[in-house]
């Protein structure tokens, strides 16, 4: 198999992982949390994401497909949903997390990137990538914060892992949003991420509301 044909099947297989993770994704939603078919489809999700964030990674590196923004999107995507699937490990008492901590480093630093790369190259700044670098960074930066308190830790892993898988599907949504150009300018960038960040809220303020009513019981 050629270069020629390798890129299109690369590009072919990114769509249909990424549709896939789209569809898995929105059932793990839209279901009750715990049950089987969540975990189920939670699975699915996780992995179609990841392969469709790895090759978009691929595609990105290719000579004539270079594309650094491509590349630094596939990290941000990665990171949220490998961050939310491994928080479901942090209700453990005894977890090692030199793995996470790496990848929270890695993020870090491309958020960084992302945000100092086109005014050192350009001249010019990116919006996108701006914002994106930002929420990377500020999420990122507080997962290393949390990793000293294990204490802490072992009670946040379901509002972390609610929060980031939630991050990844907006990820994908937005993929979808854009590459359909169902809004104008670079809206469709930030319409998927407001919407799903009252979401992720919603969601948070519900966990907290269970967990002090299940305190109030112990006491």
């Amino acid at each position: 198999m050629n270069k020629e044909q390798i890129i299109p099947l690369l590009i072919y297989s990114h769509a249909v992982f990424g549709g896939i993770a789209l569809l898995s994704g929105l059932i793990a939603l839209i279901v009750k949390k715990g049950k089987n078919i969540h975990k189920k489809s939670g699975k699915l999700f996780y992995y179609c994401m990841l392969l469709s964030a790895l090759t978009a990674l691929i595609i990105a590196v290719l000579p004539q497909h270079q594309s650094p923004f491509l590349f630094a999107i596939g990290i941000f995507s990665s990171y949220f949903i490998i961050t939310g699937y491994r928080a479901l490990r942090f209700k453990n008492k005894n977890i090692d997390l030199k793995t996470d901590k790496l990848i929270s480093g890695i993020m870090i630093f491309t958020a960084v990137i992302m945000v100092v790369y086109n005014p050192l190259v350009h001249q010019k700044i990116n919006i996108v990538l701006t914002v994106l670098g930002i929420v990377g960074f500020v999420f990122s930066t507080r997962d290393l914060i949390l990793y000293k308190n294990i204490e802490k830790l072992n009670t946040a892993w379901l509002k972390l892992h609610l929060g980031k898988m939630i991050g990844g599907y907006i990820s994908a949504t937005t993929a979808f949003v854009v590459v359909n150009n169902f809004f104008t300018s670079f809206y469709g960038w930030f319409v998927p991420g407001i919407i799903g960040g009252f979401y992720i809220i919603y969601w948070i303020k519900k966990v907290n509301k269970t967990q002090q009513q299940t305190q109030i019981n112990l006491e």
